[in-house]
């Protein structure tokens, strides 16, 4: 597999077109972060490491709307390929839907949103846009 972000991304996306509660996927340091990432966001309801296996994997419980049944996630968008890597200084950090969306960032402090990067003060390779 050449880009395991996007694949953590695709099986995310194709989890909410099924209209599915859990999905498994397999675990690494960097989906660990993203997962991180989008629950204290309020993205998903909730999540697991699991370690089995060499790797392990990750439950994701994915948030649901109980009145109209509709995902918290509308759209998963990977920005930097392993073909062209996206990168950005801290006064060129992106705005998703002007402030509504999340961009998530790998910094050198780890993965965290564009908001918390830009707080920092610190720029770093735009990994995906979450709205």
């Amino acid at each position: 597999m050449t880009d395991p972000i996007a694949d953590y991304l695709t099986r995310l996306r194709n989890a909410i077109k099924a209209s599915h509660r859990i999905v498994e996927i397999p675990a690494s340091n960097i989906k660990k972060e993203l997962t991180k990432v989008l629950f204290d966001k309020g993205y998903i309801q909730n999540y697991k490491f699991e370690e089995n296996g060499p790797q392990g994997t990750i439950k994701i419980a994915l948030k649901y709307n109980p009145a109209t049944k509709q995902n918290a996630i509308v759209s998963l968008a990977r920005v930097s390929k392993p073909g062209l890597r996206k990168y950005v200084k801290h006064d060129e950090l992106p705005r998703v839907i002007n402030g509504l969306g999340i961009a998530i960032i790998s910094t050198s402090k780890g993965v965290m949103s564009d908001k918390e990067a830009r707080t920092e003060g610190i720029g770093g390779e735009v990994l995906c846009y979450v709205y």
